[in-house]
């Protein structure tokens, strides 16, 4: 895995909930990798597992990560998030900490890692969310071992006022996953999905740094919008990131 090695996620195609139908799409973008979310898999349910699980694998779909979960300490609900991440063989788990839990919800989330060797990779969602500044992602990883990390939602990054380009060299090895997101905002800041590198996003200057660091953590594109027909988008979104990410 690393920065050029991304996938999709599954979000994306969140209007066709069919498995098989979505793990098409993906390879008609031009990926063959997915993170996959709780509108196609229900993590709760083992009794769905193998076969969502197939629909992927029978096309040539690696399944990178899951989520994004909310963590908040219930062992037993996580601990089946686990164990579908590793039936699946994906090694990262998105997530979301909250304010009210996030003390409790950490020792519990490192001692499911160590247990199933995995990583835990706190997505950034706006400044409006918990775990969406840099102070706070900061402090969560300063009370937390190696195994939890950031996963930079690069829109979202900027929605909060940050550098994605920064936050990606100050993260540093903590910098577990990527969406790569792309964003425009209007006067009253509100915001709208555009193709990756086409907005506001300093594509080729995060791609130095994620060099520079040797990255090798899961990535993958976001595009929110256009939400019955994405492909189009995605497509432009897959030919983007690989004009900046080609070897020279």
């Amino acid at each position: 895995m690393g920065y050029a090695d991304f996938g999709v996620q599954s979000y994306c195609f969140r209007h066709f909930k069919d498995n098989k139908e979505v793990a098409a799409k993906v390879k008609e973008i031009g990926v063959s990798a997915i993170e996959v979310c709780a509108v196609h898999v229900d993590f709760n349910d083992p009794s769905g597992w193998d076969e969502a699980i197939a629909a992927y694998k029978d096309q040539g779909v690696e399944i990178l990560s899951i989520g994004v979960q909310t963590f908040t300490g219930d062992e037993a609900k996580e601990r089946q998030w686990f164990e579908f991440a590793q039936k699946a063989g994906a090694k990262y788990i998105s997530a979301h900490f909250r304010i009210d839990s996030y003390q409790t919800a950490i020792p519990v989330a490192e001692k499911l890692c160590e247990e199933f060797d995995m990583k835990i990779a706190i997505h950034c969602h706006g400044g409006y969310m918990f775990g969406g500044s840099f102070d706070v992602l900061s402090h969560i990883l300063s009370i937390s071992g190696p195994r939890i990390g950031i996963c930079l939602d690069t829109a979202w990054c900027m929605q909060a006022k940050g550098d994605p380009v920064k936050w990606a060299k100050d993260f540093g090895d903590r910098l577990h996953g990527l969406h790569y997101k792309d964003f425009v905002f209007d006067r009253s800041g509100q915001w709208e999905d555009v193709v990756v590198g086409s907005g506001n996003l300093d594509l080729p200057g995060l791609v130095a740094v994620l060099e520079e660091n040797n990255f090798a953590g899961y990535s993958v594109i976001e595009y929110e919008a256009d939400v019955e027909a994405p492909v189009p988008a995605l497509t432009e979104c897959v030919n983007s990131m690989r004009e900046v990410t080609a070897p020279a």
